[in-house]
């Protein structure tokens, strides 16, 4: 299986302006639509907002299994994909790893589609 490399989102608000602003290049355009694609499944987005609404803003992947009604290995496959595309942090800690939102990834997407 190839390997995506993503565009991390912390630095989209150095080389982008918001989308009304100028059109975007074709190779911010792919960058930002593979990070866009890691938020586009309704159970990445409810994991980004269980871990912001978690205790101190981080959560185990012991702890968001049963509330998503998936397995801990799918769950796991979920965090992956928002920790490679920049929106979560990964802690190890023992044998579970804890999760945090990456500061300024999500600030950085809806900035990039806010109006000029």
């Amino acid at each position: 299986m190839a390997t995506i490399e993503l565009f991390p989102l912390r630095d989209l608000q150095a080389c982008c302006a918001p989308i009304t602003g100028e059109v975007i290049s074709e190779e911010n355009a792919i960058s930002l639509s593979r990070a866009l694609k890691a938020l586009a499944d309704p159970a990445r987005l409810r994991l980004l907002s269980m871990i912001a609404a978690h205790e101190d803003g981080e959560a185990c992947v012991c702890d968001l299994a049963e509330p998503l009604a998936l397995s801990q290995p799918t769950v796991s496959h979920h965090l992956k994909i928002l920790t490679d595309a920049g929106f979560l942090t990964r802690s190890k800690r023992g044998t579970w790893a804890y999760y945090r939102i990456a500061p300024g990834a999500l600030d950085t997407v809806t900035s990039f589609f806010a109006a000029v």
